[in-house]
């Protein structure tokens, strides 16, 4: 293996979250009267800022979005995520066989991705190296939360791999320099069909580019 260091996003990389989140935006959407498919939410809010969401939303919306809208999505993510929240299949297995520091950089705040994190059973692997971009105020496609986790592992960019699922984290990761493998779906696969960056869409294929580098 080429490299010393391994960032994952969270969202979609380590835990299975996507669909929750989703599905409470839509949900919300739909009762102030916006109708998004949830089709559409898996792959545009795809690893964009919350308030990117909103912004979509109250775009489309007959009025401004209630005061409480944010304060509401995340007391339903957070109780959905305690009850429904599975890592993604494989992980665990993966996360076993790598050897060298791993971190987590997501556009979540800190206390989400903990807590994803504990109901998956992984926060033990990267307790400590947990980077949120609410803590330095900047989100992906930004590169300053990658440039960020890898100053404070005390790595180089060169030497840390980053894997991502969003097109917002891989334009991240390669606009820090950074080298990227992403995690494809059916939701992304077209998103990624022109981006030259290797590509899995399980964690033994995710193993085997690696170790294979």
């Amino acid at each position: 293996m080429k490299y010393k260091c391994i960032i994952f996003d969270c969202d979609g990389v380590l835990v299975d979250s996507e669909s929750i989140s989703n599905s409470t935006l839509v949900s919300m959407a739909k009762e102030i009267g916006v109708s998004i498919p949830l089709d559409f939410a898996m792959t545009h809010f795809l690893g964009k800022s919350l308030q990117f969401c909103f912004d979509y939303i109250e775009n489309l919306a007959p009025q401004k979005l209630p005061k409480t809208f944010e304060e509401e999505f995340r007391e339903r993510t957070f109780e959905a995520f305690k009850t429904q929240m599975q890592p993604i299949p494989g992980v665990h297995e993966l996360l076993s066989k790598i050897n060298i520091p791993i971190a987590v950089a997501s556009n979540g705040p800190a206390e989400k991705i903990r807590l994803n994190l504990t109901t998956t059973k992984l926060i033990d692997r990267f307790e400590g190296n947990i980077f949120s971009a609410y803590d330095i105020n900047s989100w992906k496609p930004n590169p300053e939360l990658y440039l960020h986790a890898a100053k404070s592992m005390g790595f180089a960019v060169e030497e840390c791999l980053v894997i991502e699922d969003s097109l917002a984290g891989v334009q991240a990761a390669q606009a820090g320099g950074f080298d990227v493998y992403t995690y494809v779906n059916k939701h992304t696969e077209k998103l990624f069909k022109d981006i030259n960056v290797p590509q899995f869409n399980t964690m033994y294929q995710l193993e085997k580019l690696i170790f294979i580098d």
